[in-house]
């Protein structure tokens, strides 16, 4: 097969990889914001108490100090899930953007654009589900997320290009 023929088949498939990955998190975003608020302070109470009784510790804890520590905890799962699904977001729209032979910095801008805009629309859909509602600090942590990603995208590409580049010599 071609040289040529065997790159750009590649690069295809690395950008259906990307473009599915990014519109997996889309979805699971989505239907996540499309839960009412009972649902879903259930669904992170649950994945709360999944992590809290992994310890040891906590496995022979009192009843009521475990509680304790659930309810102290649950607002900071439920804020690194915003975090983490929207890493997923920045690193998989940027993944998708690095398929296209066009300058970094538009890269970079398009993948932060695009990020931070589904984050806002995330919220303003959540505006339209009982017992939910939009929160700018969701905003600033899902957008935190999306820089992360992005990042984490722009890292992996430069270890491979000095890996690859250092393979040469």
């Amino acid at each position: 097969m071609n040289k040529q023929i065997k790159f750009r088949k590649n690069l295809i498939l690395k950008r259906i990889f990307f473009l599915i990955m990014l519109l997996i998190a889309f979805y699971i975003i989505f239907n996540f914001s499309a839960q009412n608020g009972i649902e879903s302070g259930n669904l992170s109470k649950k994945v709360t108490t999944f992590i809290v009784e992994m310890f040891s510790k906590v496995k022979n804890m009192d009843v009521n100090l475990k509680l304790h520590y659930i309810e102290k905890l649950h607002p900071i799962i439920r804020k690194l899930a915003h975090f983490s699904i929207y890493t997923l977001v920045g690193f998989s729209v940027m993944g998708f953007m690095c398929t296209f032979d066009i300058k970094n910095r538009f890269k970079l801008v398009v993948s932060i654009l695009i990020g931070i805009t589904y984050a806002i629309t995330d919220e303003f859909h959540q505006s339209f589900t009982p017992g939910r509602g939009p929160s700018v600090r969701d905003v600033c942590i899902d957008s935190a997320g999306v820089l992360t990603g992005i990042f984490i995208m722009i890292f992996i590409i430069l270890l491979i290009e000095a890996f690859s580049n250092w393979i040469k010599r």
